[in-house]
């Protein structure tokens, strides 16, 4: 008996963990909609301290919080920098005094609360510069006037702030136009390009005090109104564009000032408008800004190298080789700001790099995914290979390094490992990184899925890869019902991360009993540029064979139950799911939003027309035969499966009339459908955190209605 008994006692102990997390409770859809995500992750320059914003639903508000946080090394503590919920986008100063961010906040003392906004004029809002004490206290404005800032940078010196707006007018100006046009909307002519300037940050203290000494603060704010003009007060105007400034970077010697441009429309309609600038900071200012690239890529992320001739820069869309139009993978390049010559880095990296930062020793720190990994590289020129730095398999992200520490900040996540910031002593100590936050502490109390890789063979031979996730307590289990969940882009890639919104809810089906399905196809990312680019000219064709393939893989190898089949996804994942079920009647039911069931008036209505005209082979007129025969709306009849979908009113990516007509086509036919669409949303529903919601909820109901658990 004794030896029984410590038998016993042995197995009790090996099931415990086990038994233990099955007994964690199930994660709710409350919980599921109240992650926490994090933006900006910056350490200031000694490494001694991180400020990073949050962005978390504000469900009394009906609107997103967006909040800036300073954790502090020496003591370990975490405390709130900001508590308006407008603010985002925080740069330290070199020095490490200061630190600047954006918010379009109503109260300038940056001391407003929840619920200041009920009263307010959304319509209104305007994002301005702010700057605080990194030793916390009240931020103050830095910019102000009816031009919001679309870009800011710190000069070298800590000094002054760059920052740009659209060229400002003047009052008379802005009266004289509204007498004329009154509420018309002058399309394309009535926008203008930018001016970009400089304001001396002691300027705005001593203009800060003076007012605040004049009167409390309402009467502080009431002289503002007062001399409310559409320029900022003692800004000085250092170049111009008749484009965009969508990013701003200085050199280190404050002798250069580079900027990316985009379109005055904000719509991807040439590449020509997407480029790299940079002008010199003489003493004869305005400067005149100088073009350095001119390709078919969509030019991202300004950063000096030390040696202040160079300037990295990364691609995410087009060909920064060629002014042939041509997706590629995210790549890392640097240019000389003198003669122009562009040089790509680690050109043997077949993946995709996301995310990067400059390293002390003339290296790069990035984020790079290959397959379902998303792991931290380290970038020594063009043809050295990119090393692998990062032990841990999941997915990096918003990864930054102090100027004069050797320490790292990152975000990290699994599927099963909710997303946090982490903080390392080093790039040797990655594998020792602590956790500087704990917001979504609550999803490790709650019984989570798990997820593992998937392979397939396409019809032409090529290996197709995804993410299988499980429900929480069946990781492995057969013939379990299946929602092939599609992810949107189509330049994406579904991996091992966690997701926690409306868009990214795959954790949440299988807490509610689904295996998901989400299928890598052809034109996704992480798989090399042929992969990527495998697609055009037959936008959802091509990868809608992919997927069903991959489903019947799944079916043959008995994972998926045949009769328990459903399908759905957003964006471009809405394409394809519009796609597919004129393809197949095996899916018992269909979610899909903000998805095209034609490419014609698409096309006219997208605000990313490059990529749509690259992927059909041309202009409407110029592949037409295309068009049509990739087109759901002109396969309707055959559809058989119950379809719910979504949409933004104001979405202009893709339009909600595309929503309209798929919903008209399957009620002609008479296919059980539903149509929700929410107001003032464009094409990511970022507004009201409850639409999200709802679109969530409802889905489930439908896919529960019509492909019930058994």
């Amino acid at each position: 008996m004794r030896n029984c008994s410590i038998v016993l006692i042995v197995v009790a102990v090996c099931l415990a963990p086990s038994v233990f997390a099955q007994q964690k409770p199930k994660l709710t859809l409350d919980e599921f909609m109240n992650a926490v995500y994090y933006r900006d992750v910056r350490i200031s320059p000694d490494g001694n301290a991180v400020v990073f914003a949050t962005e978390r639903p504000d469900w009394d508000g009906q609107r997103f919080r967006d909040d800036l946080w300073l954790y502090r090394v020496s003591s370990g503590a975490l405390l709130p920098l900001t508590q308006s919920g407008h603010d985002t986008s925080p740069q330290w100063s070199p020095d490490g005094q200061w630190i600047a961010f954006l918010s379009d906040r109503s109260d300038d003392s940056g001391s407003s609360k929840d619920g200041d906004d009920d009263d307010k004029d959304k319509s209104k809002e305007i994002e301005h510069v702010y700057v605080i004490s990194a030793n916390g206290g009240e931020a103050f404005a830095v910019t102000r006037g009816e031009e919001e800032v679309h870009s800011y940078a710190w000069a070298p010196d800590s000094k002054s702030i760059y920052f740009a707006t659209r060229t400002p007018w003047s009052k008379e100006k802005q009266e004289a136009y509204k007498n004329e046009w009154k509420d018309t909307i002058e399309y394309r002519n009535s926008e203008r390009g930018d001016v970009i300037a400089r304001i001396a940050i002691a300027d705005v203290l001593a203009r800060h005090v003076t007012l605040v000494a004049e009167g409390d603060k309402k009467d502080a704010k009431e002289k503002e109104k007062e001399s409310e003009t559409a320029e900022t007060p003692g800004a000085v105007v250092v170049a111009s564009t008749p484009l965009r400034v969508r990013q701003l970077a200085i050199s280190s010697d404050n002798a250069k000032l580079a900027f990316l441009s985009s379109s005055i429309s904000e719509r991807e309609e040439s590449a020509a408008d997407f480029e790299i600038y940079v002008a010199e900071l003489t003493s004869t200012l305005p400067a005149t800004p100088r073009r350095l690239t001119n390709n078919s890529a969509i030019e991202t992320e300004l950063r000096w190298a030390a040696d202040n001739r160079h300037i990295f820069f990364q691609s995410s869309e087009g060909s920064v080789e060629s002014q042939k139009y041509a997706d590629t993978q995210n790549r890392i390049y640097w240019i000389d700001a003198t003669s122009a010559a562009i040089q790509r880095w680690a050109a043997s990296y077949e993946g995709h790099l996301a995310e990067y930062t400059p390293l002390q020793d003339g290296s790069v720190l990035t984020a790079g995914m290959s397959g379902t990994q998303t792991l931290l590289y380290r970038l020594a020129g063009n043809t050295a290979p990119a090393k692998q730095f990062s032990t841990w398999p999941g997915t990096y992200a918003d990864i930054n390094v102090a100027a004069t520490s050797p320490r790292v900040a990152f975000a990290y996540s699994r599927v099963n490992k909710p997303l946090e910031l982490y903080l390392a002593e080093s790039l040797d100590r990655l594998a020792d990184a602590k956790p500087i936050t704990s917001f979504n502490r609550l999803f490790t109390e709650r019984a989570l899925p798990e997820g593992k890789p998937y392979q397939w063979k396409a019809d032409d031979g090529v290996t197709v890869e995804g993410e299988l996730i499980y429900p929480p307590g069946k990781f492995g289990a057969k013939n379990l019902r299946m929602l092939t969940l599609i992810h949107g882009g189509p330049i994406d890639a579904d991996g091992d991360h966690f997701g926690a919104d409306w868009y990214d809810w795959a954790i949440f089906a299988a807490s509610e009993g689904w295996l998901v399905f989400r299928p890598n196809y052809r034109g996704s990312t992480g798989y090399g540029d042929a992969f990527e680019q495998g697609i055009s000219p037959h936008l959802v064709s091509k990868p809608g064979r992919d997927i069903l393939e991959g489903v019947d893989a799944l079916v043959k190898e008995g994972i998926a139950d045949p009769n328990q089949l459903a399908v759905g996804g957003y964006s471009y994942g809405g394409y394809m799911t519009n796609w597919l079920i004129t393809q197949t009647n095996e899916f018992k039911a269909a979610i899909t939003g903000a998805g095209a069931v034609e490419h014609a008036a698409n096309w006219g209505n997208d605000d990313t027309t490059l990529d749509d005209a690259w992927y059909l082979g041309g202009a409407p007129w110029e592949a037409p035969k295309m068009y049509a025969e990739e087109a759901a709306l002109f396969q309707m009849n055959k559809v058989k499966t119950p379809t719910h979908m979504v949409a933004g009113s104001d979405d202009i990516r893709v339009a909600v009339l595309e929503d309209y007509l798929l919903e008209r086509s399957l009620k002609t036919l008479g296919i059980p459908n539903a149509l929700l669409v929410f107001p003032g949303e464009g094409h990511g529903l970022g507004k009201n955190p409850w639409h999200g919601k709802i679109k969530v909820r409802e889905e489930l109901k439908w896919l529960e209605k019509y492909d019930p658990a058994k």
